[in-house]
């Protein structure tokens, strides 16, 4: 790659749904983060191939109670991100309770609470337009089949100038089952263009699917269709989902994920333009003529240095950086380990650096899928190596801490207090039909409490465990493939936890946490 290219993907890790607007100068993207709290990640970048994570707009997901465990399919689907009457907007889909916003003055917010536009099951990938021609506001959902029986079509409402409220009862506008091969019509983007309203939407499934375009001379249709977006003979499958943006000078660009197993959905950017002639002509010409480009020219923007989300933390005074995010909503952070209550607070405040992890106390961990304390960042995209160091505080028999690969299937490598005393060096997995793990190498004594944890992620997401307990780098058990959950990508992992009981039970440290290519 030379200076005046870039290369896809240029968010190589999950970064699910993206979507995309320009304010000024700045570009900024957000994703889905189903059922993780935070959520709604916000990121930044001047030049649309170098990207920083600088927030998250949803601190809860709403109702608390309700994932308050981890659901970790739900929550959070396909936001929309648009910037209007000087305030920024975040519109997404929960599939169990209907279309939710949220709206901030500026990226870093402060963003307000839900607010609920839309009840219902199975109401996703919502999208609002303001219309600057009319003064009307609109927005466009598609549907689930899990919960509403219906899919395939998107829906159309008059909005609220406020963005608060549907007006009507909405009407189908587009109905995929009357557009011959197409199926799971889904993730619709709505815009203004040429005296046309526009639709951008995929079909096709996640896998394997295309990106369409709809264009309409009324809001309500009725819309033509064609294919702007298509693997064609490339190595890019599925390449759909995401959101036009264009430059201060004129230049058009759309973003989009590619879905790749372990790894989730990366994001890709492709060069876009409007066709003026023959067939083309008013139409999105995506890619290099409807194919997706792996390497191209950058953007006519000033190029900034390399940049990417942050993964390595130092966690100082015992915090952690955006990166992370809960596995479901967390209790409110302790003040100290002291204040005697396990469930008061997950992570630990302190004047050195080094994260502070209360071992939470509960009956299920030998399941970290149904935790809600494990403190989680996306796998990689290429082969790295993870590593951590770890130091087990806890004196209570059974506690435990530990890094993870976590997915529909998980293991993990960490410490154990064991009923003698000892602390151990274990490492665990559990199949996506197990209810539970079980060993993948025999414990081994770790007689300082303390470990150097590391993961190797080699090609297809296959993970190799090792440990340093204090006499060199020594692997552990057989390779273990990464799996996802249905539409989330495996996750990096880091967990403290005691078995059930009363009174505090102590806690583990993390420190110098680095992922750096394999």
């Amino acid at each position: 790659m030379t200076y005046e290219t870039y290369t896809n993907p240029v968010l190589n890790a999950d970064w699910s749904d993206p979507d995309v607007v320009r304010v000024g100068d700045d570009f900024y993207l957000t994703a889905s983060s189903f059922g993780r709290a935070p959520g709604l990640p916000l990121l930044h970048s001047r030049d649309l191939v170098n990207w920083t994570l600088v927030g998250h707009a949803l601190e809860r997901l709403e109702p608390a109670d309700e994932f308050r465990s981890p659901r970790h399919d739900c929550g959070v689907w396909a936001p929309s991100l648009r910037h209007h009457d000087d305030r920024f907007w975040i519109f997404w889909g929960d599939p169990d309770q209907g279309i939710f916003q949220v709206n901030a003055p500026q990226i870093r917010g402060p963003w307000s609470r839900p607010q609920l536009v839309k009840e219902g099951r199975g109401l996703i990938d919502p999208c609002p337009l303001w219309d600057d021609e009319t003064g009307e506001a609109y927005l466009v959902h598609a549907w689930a089949k899990s919960r509403a029986g219906v899919k395939n079509r998107l829906t159309g409402h008059r909005m609220h100038p406020e963005g608060t409220a549907v007006l009507d009862e909405g009407k189908v506008i587009v109905d995929g089952d009357r557009i011959p091969g197409w199926f799971t019509l889904e993730g619709p983007k709505l815009y203004r263009h040429d005296g046309w309203f526009w639709i951008l939407a995929p079909a096709g499934g996640v896998e394997t699917g295309w990106q369409g375009a709809f264009r309409a001379r009324d809001f309500f249709g009725p819309y033509e269709e064609r294919i702007v977006l298509e693997q064609k003979d490339t190595e890019v499958n599925g390449p759909h989902q995401g959101g036009w943006v264009r430059t201060r000078s004129g230049e058009d660009w759309f973003l989009h994920f590619q879905q790749r197993g372990a790894y989730g959905r990366v994001v890709h950017l492709q060069p876009m333009r409007w066709g003026e002639s023959g067939s083309a002509a008013g139409w999105p010409v995506i890619g290099d003529e409807g194919a997706p480009v792996l390497e191209h020219r950058r953007p006519g923007l000033p190029a900034g240095p390399p940049a990417a989300p942050a993964t390595d933390d130092d966690f100082p005074g015992g915090r952690f950086g955006r990166q992370w995010s809960w596995t479901a909503n967390p209790p409110p952070l302790s003040s100290s380990l002291e204040r005697g209550d396990p469930h008061d607070g997950l992570a630990t405040q302190h004047s050195a650096d080094g994260l502070r992890l209360t071992c939470v106390r509960t009956a299920d961990a030998h399941d970290l899928r149904r935790l809600p304390s494990v403190l989680t960042q996306r796998l990689p995209g290429l082969p790295s190596v993870v590593e951590v160091e770890l130091e087990l505080l806890s004196e209570e028999p059974g506690a435990r801490a530990g890094l993870a690969v976590l997915g529909d299937a998980f293991g993990w490598i960490g410490l154990q207090r064991g009923t003698d005393g000892a602390v151990h060096l274990v490492h665990r997995f559990a199949e996506a039909v197990a209810e539970s793990e079980r060993d993948a190498a025999h414990p081994r004594l770790a007689p300082r409490g303390r470990a150097r944890l590391r993961i190797e992620i080699g090609t297809g997401a296959r993970c190799r465990f090792a440990y340093d307990t204090g006499d060199g780098l020594r692997c552990s058990g057989p390779v273990f493939a990464a799996t996802p959950w249905r539409w989330v990508g495996a996750l990096l992992g880091l967990f403290a936890l005691a078995p059930a009981g009363t009174g505090h039970a102590g806690a583990a440290t993390f420190s110098e946490f680095r992922i750096s290519p394999l």
